[in-house]
């Protein structure tokens, strides 16, 4: 008699969740969101009147104001000795054919993923990375300016509150759009926070990643 096959070794599944953040990186992403908030708030109890009546103590305000946008670089320049993040960082500066595409369908409104085409980064994503990474820089310029009164003529100093003032506007519209766009996607939070997402998420939302 033949001698009785051996049954058939399944292969290996893949795991559920794939990585998507390294820990530096979600600590980078943390340390920006927490002096990025503190810098709104307090720009907020600055400017509008209702605000400073109830905070009050607006020396205590000014000055938080001051030293969290110094240090609101710090946690990007730190995150360079990371391997992982200056990976992400050229990901997220090289725009291809594909963003594009992606570009074009969020402007139709198109909502179907075979229509939105991205790597680990999206197109919109890559757009809000450089976006906010600009005003962080003119907002740092101009808030210098402010500070340092008798580095720049009167002319200088007035044009760069106007642009700090209405940037700040534009920056406080914009965050508020990311926040809202990532309470609409518990994957995506997940992801920033635990460092790991769903495979099925990363394959729909992320083909050209998961392909790699």
């Amino acid at each position: 008699m033949p001698p009785p096959s051996e049954p058939r070794s399944e292969p290996p599944s893949e795991p559920p969740r794939v990585k998507r953040f390294s820990r530096a990186e979600r600590w980078i992403h943390r340390a920006t969101a927490a002096l990025m908030g503190l810098c709104v708030a307090t720009a907020a109890c600055l400017y509008v009147p209702e605000l400073a009546e109830l905070v009050g103590r607006r020396h205590l305000l000014v000055t938080v104001h001051e030293w969290s946008g110094l240090l609101l670089p710090v946690p990007f320049l730190l995150g360079l000795a990371s391997p992982a993040f200056r990976a992400d960082l050229r990901r997220l500066n090289r725009f291809g054919r594909h963003d594009r595409v992606w570009l074009l369908a969020a402007l139709r409104r198109d909502r179907r993923p075979a229509s939105r085409p991205a790597g680990k980064f999206n197109a919109g994503q890559k757009t809000y990375a450089g976006w906010l990474a600009g005003a962080v820089l003119v907002m740092l310029g101009t808030g210098l300016l402010m500070w340092f009164t008798g580095f720049a003529p009167l002319v200088w100093r007035t044009a760069a509150t106007f642009v700090h003032d209405w940037l700040a506007l534009a920056l406080g519209i914009v965050i508020a759009g990311h926040v809202g766009m990532a309470l609409a996607d518990p994957e995506a939070r997940r992801g920033m926070r635990t460092g790991t997402v769903d495979r099925e998420w990363a394959e729909r939302e992320h083909p050209l990643w998961r392909k790699r």
